[in-house]
């Protein structure tokens, strides 16, 4: 949606897909964080961790169901995804610290690129770049990746994707779809 889309009026939302933790994981990596004994850039809460699938931004919510039918329309994995997130790295130009997997795996690169297909009619495309999988633990972060005591060795288990709602700093489900299908 374009600057002038929000001038007319139309009421929208910040949206993104994602696969998102469970509050064990959560807690594994907030716990793990800590242990890094950072006072560089701000924390992003533990409830906002995920793993971005692909970013819409602004929508209309008039877009909203077509939005979810599209989703609901994706052909998905066939099984739980399971990311092994185990590099700690800095991204100067987006400022943050992040986890990310050596290795992305095929399924989770197939549903982003089915997600991306998918959402392509509604207008939504994401800018030409390779997908880098990651789950940011700071932002606003300047400086050298930091020495963990402990290898960052977390194991993303997904049974489905979320449409998240960015509001007011948290994230806010809508609606999730199952990573198989019966």
């Amino acid at each position: 949606m374009s600057q002038g889309d929000r001038e007319t009026g139309e009421p929208f939302k910040r949206l993104f897909f994602a696969v998102d933790c469970t509050p064990t994981q959560r807690r594994a990596i907030a716990q793990w964080r800590s242990e890094l004994g950072m006072d560089n850039g701000r924390p992003v809460p533990s409830a906002n961790f995920h793993l971005t699938l692909m970013f819409l931004g602004t929508a209309g919510t008039a877009q909203l169901p077509a939005i979810l039918a599209a989703a609901a329309g994706v052909k998905v994995p066939g099984e739980p995804l399971t990311v092994e997130l185990d590099r700690l790295e800095v991204w100067r130009r987006a400022k943050a610290l992040v986890l990310a997997p050596s290795q992305t795996p095929v399924a989770l690169r197939q549903l982003v690129y089915a997600l991306q297909q998918a959402l392509l009619p509604l207008g939504f495309a994401e800018a030409p770049r390779e997908y880098r999988p990651h789950l940011t633990l700071f932002r606003d972060f300047h400086g050298p990746v930091p020495e963990a005591l402990e290898a960052a060795q977390f194991s993303l288990r997904a049974r489905h994707f979320t449409l998240f709602e960015s509001r007011r700093g948290r994230y806010w489900p809508l609606a999730h779809w199952p990573l198989h299908r019966d």
